[in-house]
């Protein structure tokens, strides 16, 4: 019972310190905030901690613990990253006199307005971009060892669905770079603002164009067998759909969508996975609700088990910023915690990384104060973008990297620490559409002096 006490004393506390952070917990307005709360805390990590706490929880990473008092301790730690992280996003609003509930609402009202719509070199540029990224999801495809979900619809592999797709991403062989950018990351970011000049200007090129790149994100997304990539693509389309003011979000339709999403998911389990015992459909501990529960926590659970004791403490190896400085390998947490847990899934080839959340790869490189630290960090730095978008000009380029990280962000943190320190594609996104936007600005203010010098020589 004191367990569960605690748990809702922080539960409220972080409802209440999120809330203040972001404007609004509503699920009929969703924003880069309250996903965070709801699924990088709430479902991924905090219910799956009470249950770990009271000893409760027979799931298989757990039983795995050396030291049975780590579930006390991790519970304890995770309260803390529950109230502190959004403590410090409060306290940025505050420091930038942010009132969040105001401005997101205001943002969400807001007009979208389309630069250069008229301009026939952005949706030049816009169309080259495409066809790059359209043809390295050909090349990905090519360069692949296995196409896995080809290889599942023609039911012709001695594999398993989930050895096709380890051999997919780690026998990849081509470039990586070309995959993980130009096919992975490029081509949903570039459907997303297709999609919003197709609808804002009825024109039938944008129309074209975005069904083509839509077309492609889905293929990307699920060629592999990967279950969740193309859900949080779909939601990204929910969302801008929601923030252009084409849909509206209602109770009933989250009820349909979520019933949908359940449907869907099951079928992908049976396909892909061959489940079809309803009782693991139907338990806590195991299938898509032990998946969603337990399987993105428990490893931070064993990050604290194993690190300072079975394994030394990483001291920055797993750190871009550090390996870079001091030319050495870059050493994932998540991966020597598969390696050291389940070696016999590692040798079969059926497992790759424990991704979990991010405190768990900061408490490997640093113990206790790497978990203080990244909370901190990540927090200053999450809200710090938040406000940023909500305040810059709502135009379909800046919407849709406002939507990209609003999914992404809380993707990441149950995936680990080194990413937020540096992320190569997060910073190419950026940089390569706001460069956009300003070579054409930059270009059309130059045309529009030259104009008006020469129209003043000629007088």
């Amino acid at each position: 019972m004191l367990y569960l006490l605690i748990w809702c004393i922080v539960l409220t506390a972080s409802i209440y310190l999120f809330k203040q952070a972001g404007g609004s917990l509503s699920l009929l307005k969703p924003n880069m905030n309250s996903i965070i709360f709801y699924y990088s805390f709430l479902i991924s990590s905090f219910i799956g901690t009470l249950l770990i706490a009271m000893e409760v929880d027979d799931y298989y990473m757990i039983n795995r613990l050396s030291h049975e008092e780590y579930r006390q301790i991790g519970f304890y730690i995770i309260c803390l990253v529950m109230v502190l992280f959004p403590l410090v996003m409060m306290l940025i609003s505050k420091l930038s006199n942010f009132n969040a509930k105001e401005e997101f609402n205001a943002y969400l009202s807001k007009d979208i307005s389309l630069p250069f719509k008229e301009k026939n070199e952005f949706f030049l540029i816009f169309l080259m971009l495409s066809v790059i990224s359209l043809a390295s999801i050909l090349y990905t495809l090519w360069k692949a060892p296995v196409i896995p979900i080809l290889e599942v619809a023609l039911g012709n592999s001695e594999y398993s669905p989930g050895e096709l797709r380890i051999m997919a991403q780690r026998e990849f062989g081509g470039n990586v770079l070309i995959r993980n950018i130009f096919a992975i990351a490029l081509t949903p970011l570039l459907s997303l603002i297709a999609y919003v000049y197709a609808v804002r200007t009825g024109q039938v090129k944008w129309k074209l164009l975005y069904l083509s790149l839509f077309a492609g994100a889905i293929l990307i997304n699920i060629y592999d067998l990967a279950k969740s990539p193309v859900f949080f693509y779909l939601i990204m389309f929910l969302l801008l759909s929601l923030y252009i003011g084409v849909i509206r979000f209602t109770v009933r339709r989250l009820v349909l969508w979520g019933l949908l999403g359940a449907a869907a998911l099951v079928s992908m389990y049976i396909v892909i996975q061959g489940v079809t015992d309803m009782g693991s459909y139907l338990s806590y501990n195991s299938g898509p609700v032990g998946r969603l529960i337990f399987a993105q926590i428990a490893p931070t659970f064993l990050h604290f088990d194993l690190y300072g004791h079975l394994l030394p403490f990483l001291n920055g190896k797993s750190l871009p910023i550090i390996t870079d400085l001091f030319d050495m390998d870059q050493v994932r947490s998540a991966r020597v915690v598969m390696e050291t847990v389940f070696p016999e899934k590692v040798e079969a080839g059926t497992a790759g990384v424990l991704n979990t959340l991010y405190i768990a790869e900061a408490y490997a490189n640093f113990g206790y104060l790497g978990v203080i630290v990244s909370t901190i960090y990540i927090a200053a730095l999450v809200q710090i973008l938040y406000i940023v978008f909500v305040r810059l000009p709502k135009n379909p380029v800046f919407l849709c990297l406002f939507i990209y990280f609003t999914i992404n962000i809380p993707r990441t943190l149950v995936g680990g620490f080194a990413d937020f320190l540096f992320n190569p594609i997060w910073v190419l996104m950026t940089g390569l559409f706001v460069g956009i936007l300003l070579f054409i600005r930059l270009r059309i203010d130059l045309t529009a002096l030259w104009q008006k010098k020469k129209s003043g020589n000629e007088v």
